[in-house]
């Protein structure tokens, strides 16, 4: 018997994995164990300790936890006064890098040292933009931004020194670096796979790591204060989020088994890349086109009402039954993040004359939780994530979607790296979880 392609052979054993691996939800609940570690009320099941930063979303009274609007802290600072401070003395996405890895927030001179380490350091291999990068590019940005990384390993000559002043140097190098990798990969593809010019800008010293990613992305390098500014916003908001989440956890697990930095980040890239974790806001963009083409008149509450319930009962989009950007698996009365971007996607859409798409946005933001509340029958509340606008700024932005994922890892780099010098200064234990055994012994 032969096969015409392993494709068919794999689907041929379909049943049979199918019968073997799955586990019902009954031996679950007997062993007390939780699918993806969250418990029946969608909380995480602890797993660890950090100092880097923390998430509120229910106040404790009597024992009982109670939805509150939502907290996001670094290092001990609100999110939301970290994001006003900074953006009113200029750009926060460096300073907040800095607070991150260290815990401490900088002062004048070691903002200005911090700065120039990483403008030092935007700089990638002699040709390593033609052997690396240009070579097998593709639409997935995540996985050339992975292979990037995982080859820049190859050309550290400090590859086998584990020790944490190096580790923490080459956290601050991938910083520096990432935003090339990501700019330069999607130039690639849409050269070689889209017949689009091809454009390989410089990062300028001198410039911020919003500023230069802009500069980078456009063919005459020109941007708006106001872009920048909102572009820089977004890179701070998406930083951190709690050692939790799957990525970041992912790069703590590879960080504690001593492996090196390259392939602790390397993990977390292929993490993030996932669509239930990095790849929201796309779900998002594709939703509200769809909406667009559905919808005769975006200022009818009551057409917009039907849609998101037909939307709910897998009736349309994409037959899911969900409504993306709404909702998440920790906040319930209000994301802070999104509670904190809105004020600058309200600027940055007045200042592009997006009045109508943000006014379909809003009345979807005001629309969705009460269909969801009633459909779902969910009464702790369900509002919008930081994804819900994005996704609509970046399009402002004229970022193409092949970046949306890889401006979220921009961000997260920091985060990844205060995990990881945390992860080496102060557990020391590989990470190893237990998985109780329920197959049936075979005589």
């Amino acid at each position: 018997m032969s096969f015409k392609t392993t494709l068919e052979y794999a689907e041929k054993q379909l049943p049979i994995c199918e019968k073997n691996d799955v586990i019902s939800d009954e031996l679950f609940k007997n062993y007390g164990v939780y699918r993806g570690l969250r418990d029946l009320d969608g909380k995480g099941v602890l797993t660890g300790l950090t100092n880097i930063s923390k998430i509120v979303s229910f106040d404790e009274t009597d024992g009982k936890r109670i939805p509150c609007d939502g907290q996001l802290w670094y290092r001990g600072y609100n999110v939301k006064n970290l994001v006003q401070e900074y953006v009113a003395d200029g750009f926060g996405f460096e300073k907040t890098a800095y607070l991150l890895m260290f815990g401490e927030k900088p002062d004048e001179e070691q903002t200005d040292e911090f700065l120039q380490i990483l403008a030092k350091n935007r700089t990638l291999p002699r040709n390593f933009v033609r052997d690396v990068i240009m070579k097998a590019p593709g639409k997935d940005v995540m996985n050339s931004m992975t292979r990037s990384i995982l080859t820049l390993a190859s050309y550290d000559p400090t590859i086998s020194d584990n020790s944490l002043a190096n580790n923490i140097s080459q956290c601050i190098k991938l910083t520096a670096v990432f935003p090339m990798l990501a700019v330069y990969g999607y130039h690639a593809y849409n050269h070689y796979e889209n017949l689009g010019s091809m454009y390989i800008h410089r990062p300028s010293p001198k410039k911020s790591t919003a500023e230069n990613i802009l500069l980078m992305l456009r063919p005459d390098k020109k941007y708006t204060p106001i872009e920048a500014r909102v572009l820089d916003v977004a890179l701070m908001l998406h930083m951190e989020h709690g050692g939790g989440n799957n990525s970041t956890f992912t790069t703590r697990v590879v960080t504690s088994t001593g492996s090196d930095t390259y392939s602790a980040i390397a993990a977390g890239m292929s993490s993030l890349k996932g669509p239930k974790h990095g790849g929201a806001n796309i779900k998002v963009m594709q939703m509200m086109d769809n909406i667009r083409e559905n919808i005769s008149d975006w200022k009818d509450d009551e057409e917009i009402e039907r849609y998101l319930s037909d939307m709910l009962d897998g009736k349309v989009f994409d037959n899911k039954g969900l409504i993306y950007g709404m909702g998440h698996a920790v906040y319930s009365v209000s994301d802070p993040r999104e509670r904190t971007f809105k004020e600058y996607v309200l600027r940055l859409a007045e200042a592009k004359g997006r009045d109508e798409d943000l006014d379909l946005y809003q009345r979807i933001e005001r629309i969705a939780p009460k269909v969801i509340a009633e459909k779902r029958h969910i009464y702790k509340g369900v509002s919008p994530n930081v994804d819900f606008y994005s996704g609509f700024v970046y399009e402002m932005l004229d970022i193409p979607m092949e970046l949306y994922t890889p401006l979220f890892a921009i961000a997260r780099i920091a985060g990844w790296g205060a995990h990881r010098i945390e992860e080496l200064i102060g557990h020391g234990k590989i990470i190893r979880p237990a998985y109780l055994s329920v197959m049936k012994e075979n005589e």
